[in-house]
């Protein structure tokens, strides 16, 4: 069986390259939570921080606490949704990587670590070894064991040298000559966790911090009366557990509350739910998640102190419109109601409270908001699994952020299957990503001048699958939404240079083949190097390649794809811009950037066919291309009327069902060879 090493998708080494960090991890995310040492700060923090500027991507430094444990994992994953974090950033040894990955994985979001010892594996792979408890605390806990081992071994020997008490049947229960250091010891612990919660009042709890300076003084008291009155039957030692009790079950409510709203948090949401799953799985619960929508904006304009302020009042008024001991913290502007029961008029009422506040404004200090939300809605049922059931809930969340389903979205059986096909998209996108067996079509295009099939583009179709033939307006939204999308355009690079020199070896003529990008693709760091290694490692000539990728995306990464199509046009390779017209983009930004190719799209060709005021317009427009030295593309040209049209707008280029559709390789190898081009 073969072993799989999840390893860095990158890996930099170089004389100088942390100074250059902001420029790799701006890729990445827009916030850094950077996780570096005092010492180490103090040493690179400088650089560092020199390295961010003039970046597109802001930083949040952050001291490790000296241990990866839970706590501090738990502590990081606070301290990213307070400052609206989407990387993680480790600078230092195994420890502090460690951590760094750990929180960038229940956070899912990118980690880049920077180790400065080189004795550390931590690079090599995406495992974190999480300790239980850091070695000061082993220490620290080691030491203050020692007066309680010295009492447990007097215990013990008590029936051989009746030092704490004797009993007998003349003078019963006698106390011993040591019986006051029962007391004695029992005092120093409760005055040493007096010391500790004072301490460190900073980082508790104010509710906390209250019973943990109240307990052991109300320990001590109970003691003292056990010392003045020995027939009164009060155990220390019961007092002593109790205190323990206590204390542990405090320490796992910070780790399963959320820090700033003071409900519990994710994590505690999914134990519950498992536990209700568990113990009775036919149990029609119901969750529901309220998502604020574009609270990023808040946190822009009012800052995040304030933004904090609106969350809390919003969790407020949800523990009180809502089952107020089941609402959790979701996710960083997300709020979970958990209804244990099946009570449908009681959700509905919840529901309408929550729109009715939130079309009010919200107001805090001098400032003055809405707040707009979402939500989704989910009942459990018996065959759901904790799993189907979160997943489910995300995707309602999900579907009602599109407007799809209106201001909540109810994950209903039908939708169920929806997400369960989703599901099986994913799992098929994921074995042809593994086994790189992706059905490429091609769809030739048609050169005017030529008159000829000179190009073509290429197109992935999943035409066999378990579920049946799955169409591109359905399994490309979905890749893109995973991240799939960016390895898929790897393999499918790949898939057209071998086709291409295919064709090239059989002296079949043929100038270029477009491939599609997608907008994830130019968030990649590696963009341009992963593309010329494949290129070159194909022996493809770099200028039978032509990538093309659409408006939207030109919108979105306008300086990337700019530094991109230069450094492709370095090494003669064109790009082209698809679906013009769909109106992401201005003449202003496509002129700036050297394409070879603008592809109009078919809605410019469809509507010119009924208005001639458009017609005008787009042949104008395409003369304008034509003149600034680019090709021009008229794509979805189905019938002799639309040919006609698009050629008296001068285009270089046509594509469309007129010609041909989109087919096989080896049906596309056939149409190529065959050079019945059609006539005019």
């Amino acid at each position: 069986m073969a072993n799989i090493l999840n390893s860095p998708g990158r890996y930099v080494q170089g004389a100088g390259e942390l100074s250059k960090l902001g420029k790799y991890a701006e890729g990445y995310g827009k916030e850094a939570l950077i996780l570096i040492s005092q010492s180490g700060y103090k040493r690179i923090g400088g650089r560092v921080e020199t390295g961010f500027e003039e970046t597109g991507c802001s930083t949040v430094f952050d001291y490790f606490n000296g241990e990866c444990c839970k706590t501090e994992i738990n502590r990081l994953i606070g301290v990213m949704e307070k400052e609206g974090c989407d990387l993680v950033i480790g600078i230092g040894g195994g420890k502090i990587l460690d951590t760094a990955k750990a929180v960038a994985y229940y956070r899912h979001t990118p980690v880049v670590i920077c180790p400065t010892i080189a004795s550390t594996d931590a690079p090599c792979s995406a495992l974190s070894v999480i300790y239980t408890e850091s070695p000061q605390v082993k220490k620290i806990m080691a030491e203050r064991i020692i007066p309680g081992a010295f009492y447990a071994v007097l215990v013990m020997s008590n029936p051989i040298n009746r030092l704490l008490f004797d009993k007998n049947r003349s003078d019963g229960y006698t106390r011993g000559p040591l019986i006051p250091v029962t007391y004695l010891i029992f005092y120093a612990y409760c005055l040493a966790s007096i010391a500790l919660t004072l301490v460190n009042y900073k980082r508790i709890d104010r509710k906390i911090y209250r019973i943990l300076a109240a307990f052991p003084i109300l320990a001590v008291a109970v003691i003292i009366i056990q010392e003045m009155y020995p027939e009164v039957i009060l155990s220390g030692s019961a007092a002593t557990c109790a205190l323990l009790i206590i204390y542990l079950h405090l320490q796992n409510k910070q780790i399963s509350v959320d820090y700033l709203t003071n409900v519990p948090n994710r994590q505690e949401l999914l134990n519950m739910l498992k536990i209700m799953i568990k113990k009775d799985p036919g149990r029609r619960f119901t969750l529901l998640v309220v998502s604020l929508r574009d609270f990023r904006q808040v946190n822009n304009t009012c800052g995040q102190q304030k933004g904090d302020e609106f969350l809390k009042m919003v969790c407020r008024f949800l523990c009180e419109a809502g089952p107020a001991e089941n609402v959790y913290r979701f996710n960083g502007d997300e709020f979970a109601l958990l209804f244990p029961e099946a009570e449908d008029d009681k959700i509905r009422r919840c529901v309408e409270t929550i729109q009715k506040r939130m079309e009010q404004p919200w107001q805090s200090g001098n400032y003055r908001c809405r707040l707009s939300v979402v939500m989704g809605a989910i009942r459990h049922n018996e065959e759901e699994t904790l799993e189907d059931t979160i997943s489910a809930i995300e995707y309602a969340v999900f579907q009602a952020k599109s407007g799809k389903c209106g201001a909540i979205c109810y994950c209903d059986r039908a939708m169920m299957k929806k997400l369960e096909r989703r599901t099986q998209i994913v799992r098929n996108l994921k074995e042809q990503l593994e086994q790189q067996s992706f059905e490429m079509y091609y769809q030739p295009i048609y050169s005017v001048e030529k008159s000829c099939f000179a190009h073509a583009e290429s197109l992935m179709r999943i035409p066999h699958s378990p579920i049946g033939p799955i169409y591109p307006d359905e399994f490309i939204p979905i890749a893109e939404e995973t991240g799939l999308i960016v390895d898929i355009t790897y393999v499918v690079l790949d898939q057209v240079c071998r086709f291409l020199n295919l064709l090239l070896e059989k002296e079949i003529p043929i100038e270029s083949i477009h491939v599609n990008f997608s907008a994830m693709q130019f968030s990649q760091p590696d963009l341009a190097q992963r593309v010329l290694e494949i290129i070159s490692r194909n022996h493809t000539p770099m200028s039978a390649i032509k990538i093309e990728f659409t408006e939207s995306t030109l919108a979105e990464s306008t300086q990337a794809v700019t530094e991109f199509t230069l450094r492709m046009l370095e090494h003669g390779i064109k790009m082209g811009l698809d679906d013009f017209g769909t109106g992401y983009s201005n003449i202003a930004t496509v002129i700036n950037i050297p394409f070879g190719t603008v592809k109009l799209d078919k809605s410019l060709v469809w509507v010119s066919m009924e208005n001639e005021k458009s017609a005008l317009a787009v042949k104008n427009l395409s003369r304008t291309f034509k003149e600034l030295g680019m090709k021009v593309v008229a794509e979805g040209v189905e019938t002799e009327e639309q040919r006609k049209l698009v050629v008296d707008f001068g285009v270089d280029q046509i594509q469309g069902y007129f010609y041909a559709k989109p087919m096989p390789e080896g049906e596309m190898e056939e149409f190529m060879l065959r050079r019945e081009w059609p006539s005019e």
